[in-house]
């Protein structure tokens, strides 16, 4: 491979070092060049090697492109001073890095022997799937023997997962779960200065300054790598430093100038997170050359003035002065070394080309929902609690939830959720109000008090950070399980499910996992209790999220099992659960008439759990044959049991009730099953008519599987829930049940027969 030009700032790197005379001898390797720093000439000289390797990395990825041998690309070229954070931090310290971030890598590889940073680099830059942590799917910075998750975010989204991943650290080593990481060790997270103006982030420096604040531990270095403009728009001068330099509980620290002092202030920055257990802020000073991105056309809103004005703050040519000037290396062994780096990096990348892609769906989708039933079940049943040990747990709890008789929904969670504190220790149960409160429904009542504040706590409100410490926590091996107030409040940071917990396994090929379960209150048809945040009607935005698994139970002996199901789910295959409870179930008793109790339902012990794929079904008498199929979910299914009975009294038609439980994935195999033995089905939709519910998806799906019945669908109405008696209007109701089952079965009247 040859390269048909050298960029201009290679050019100069190339003539200064050709200006040089060698006029004198080098340092000792092991001699400091700034006393008391730890900056030796052997460093220093390797640090540069990094740079340029990083360098040569963005060139040669560039030179491909314009051959369509590899794609999009985003340089480091600029930020290369990271490297010394790289060169500073241990191998252990967790890193989650932005994509500018080439020196830092090649920094941290050195640390490890064997490590090939700059074929695995080029193996992204031509997404072959011989890379070794994305296996192509996308160009990430990422390493599991190096510590370093891989991050696609481009907007700060994966701050809130580091903080909680620093929130986390002291908490797992006191339950027995520390994973590799050295007690004293530090979480490192970088980003640029546009981003640290989005939501997320200042979320994420809130939540680092507010643990301080109550007490907890926080070792997290941020570092924002300021070269001064997001794509076209310029960053204030001084912003950075304006907004950051004056924040409590997190010491800011400006890394400026030559090689040398960049080196002391990252030193002063890791020294006082790792001895403080505090955040510090590193202000790293860069500069962005080349355009934002491969397609950037920079020229378009920068002059040639100001491009040229940058290129001459270059750091490999400031770096190199550095080392002649302090007699850490001569020009001319500089000189070998930029020609046999950039040689090794030619090599590589020629290589890289012949290296294999994925070419089919399977390969793709290998890591994106790990799913092992078999051991999900031994999982869910081991270890198991003995009887008095069970007793014990359970009689600590509030009275509905320790009963040994039937449950209310709300019970039976409460019950499941002590089981399985009970028997596995590195769970943790957090959110909102959870703690002493025992949450809005009670559903967490009596945890705290009997699990303790370690396990079972409340956060600061914010959704963001509630589910960065989710993924946090689940790094290090905890098993999360937070609760999002109410399914609304979940939407303002459905980014830290959608964009990085649910590809964390995908962008890695399950060398880094987040497991957690995420309890969320929804859905509509709460009384005395309204507006549309507290009855959020729609689950359209779950189900569009690739491998994330959607529950939502009905019953509480369901609910129950489910909940076990899913923890076992996220304990053996890392996955990531949202399990939606539907509020106005939570303390329901009754299903047809005050009194029955038809809706309670006794607590089923462990191991009895419930996988996806495995839905309810409600016959509506001893026979064998079904006029209908009334299929849904959460409220649905309580309106479609009560549907069920009128129907059969009033009209004499017999419909079945298929409960889906799992609305993603959908129980599709067991339900075209259950509709080919009926003449007709009518699908029982509370969610939204248009891209709220699951309606859609069943409908197309019997249609196209050519399941030979007739479908139909009531949903709610496209519209935000009202107050009061007024929600009848937009929810669906038995007697609209009623109307849609007669007219899938031909009947055109409600009168009684």
């Amino acid at each position: 491979m040859t390269f048909d030009r050298v960029p201009i700032v290679e050019s100069a790197l190339d003539e200064y070092l050709a200006s040089v005379r060698d006029d004198r001898a080098p340092l000792p390797a092991d001699a400091e060049l700034r006393a008391g720093t730890g900056l030796t000439a052997r460093r220093a000289v390797e640090l540069f090697e990094d740079q340029v390797a990083s360098r040569a990395v963005d060139v040669a990825a560039r030179e491909l492109k314009k051959t369509n041998r590899s794609f999009y690309t985003i340089s480091s070229a600029g930020h290369e001073n990271n490297a010394v954070i790289g060169a500073q931090l241990r191998v252990t310290d967790p890193a989650f890095l932005h994509y500018r971030s080439g020196g830092f890598f090649m920094a941290r590889a050195r640390k490890l022997p064997g490590s090939t940073p700059v074929f695995d680099t080029l193996l992204g830059v031509v997404a072959s799937s011989d890379e070794p942590i994305a296996g192509g799917r996308h160009k990430v910075w990422g390493s599991r023997p190096l510590w370093m998750p891989p991050q696609t975010s481009t907007i700060a989204s994966h701050l809130p997962k580091a903080v909680g991943l620093a929130f986390s650290l002291a908490r797992a080593r006191r339950l027995g779960v520390d994973g590799d990481l050295a007690a004293d060790a530090i979480v490192v997270c970088s980003f640029g200065d546009a981003s640290a103006n989005h939501a997320t982030a200042l979320a994420a420096f809130n939540t680092a300054r507010y643990a301080v604040r109550i007490g907890l531990p926080m070792p997290i270095l941020f570092v924002c790598e300021d070269n001064g403009t997001g794509i076209s728009v310029p960053t204030p001068e001084g912003w950075i430093a304006d907004t950051f330099g004056r924040q409590p509980h997190m010491r800011y620290v400006s890394a400026a100038g030559d090689l040398g002092e960049v080196w002391e202030a990252t030193g002063e920055a890791v020294r006082h997170v790792r001895s403080a257990r505090q955040p510090a802020f590193l202000h790293l000073s860069t500069v962005r050359l080349w355009g934002h991105a491969g397609s950037d056309a920079e020229h378009v809103y920068r002059s040639a003035e100001e491009i040229a004005a940058i290129e001459q703050q270059d750091p490999l040519l400031r770096n190199a002065r550095f080392l002649v000037e302090h007699g850490a290396a001569t020009a001319r062994e500089l000189r070998a070394l930029v020609r046999d780096t950039r040689e090794r990096v030619t090599a590589a990348a020629e290589e890289a080309t012949h290296r294999p892609r994925m070419e089919t769906t399977a390969q793709v989708m290998a890591p994106l929902a790990p799913d092992h039933p078999s051991r999900v079940a031994q999982r869910a049943g081991h270890p198991l609690l003995s009887t008095d040990e069970r007793s014990d747990v359970l009689g600590g709890l509030p009275e509905e939830a320790s009963a040994p008789n039937a449950r209310t929904l709300a019970g039976n969670l409460t019950a499941a959720m002590a089981d399985e504190l009970a028997r596995r220790p590195e769970l943790i149960v957090f959110g909102e109000d959870v703690g002493r409160k025992g949450g809005v429904y009670n559903v967490t009542n009596g945890l705290q008090r009997r699990f303790g504040a370690g396990r079972v706590f409340d956060t600061l409100l914010d959704e963001t950070s509630i589910l960065g410490i989710a993924q946090g926590a689940a790094h290090i091996g905890l098993l999360p399980m937070p609760e999002i107030q109410y399914l609304a409040y979940l939407h303002n940071a459905l980014d830290q499910i959608r964009g990085e917990a649910a590809t964390l396994q995908f962008f890695s090929q399950g060398q880094f996992r987040n497991p957690m379960v995420v309890r969320v209150p929804g859905l509509a048809y709460q009384k005395g209790f309204g507006g549309h945040f507290h009855n959020d009607n729609s689950v359209g935005a779950l189900r569009d999220i690739p491998g994330l698994l959607l529950a939502v139970p009905a019953r509480g002996d369901d609910a129950a099992r489910m909940l076990r199901g899913c923890v076992a789910m996220a304990a053996e295959d890392g996955r990531v659960v949202v399990f939606l409870e539907p509020i106005a179930l939570y303390h329901e008793k009754d299903l047809h008439q005050d009194g029955d109790g038809g809706w309670l339902a006794d607590y089923p012990p462990p191991p009895s759990h419930l996988l996806p794929g495995e839905p309810g079904l409600y016959e509506a008498d001893d026979s064998h044959s079904a006029d209908l199929l009334l299929v849904s979910y959460a409220n649905g299914l309580r309106l479609s049991l009560q549907a069920q009975r009128q129907l059969r009294g009033r009209f004499d038609i017999r419909a079945r009730v298929f409960d889906l439980r799992w609305l993603n994935p959908l129980p599709l195999k067991a339900l075209r099953e259950e509709a080919g033995r009926v003449p007709a089905v009518l699908v029982v939709d509370e969610c939204r008519r248009t891209g709220g519910g699951v309606a859609d998806a069943i409908i197309a799906d019997l249609v196209e599987a050519g399941v030979a019945t007739t479908p139909a669908s009531v949903r709610a109405v496209d519209s935000f829930v009202p107050l009061g008696p007024a929600t009848a209007t937009v929810l669906v109701g038995v007697q609209d049940i009623i109307e849609g089952t007669l007219a899938a079965v031909g009947e055109r009247s409600v009168a009684a027969r």
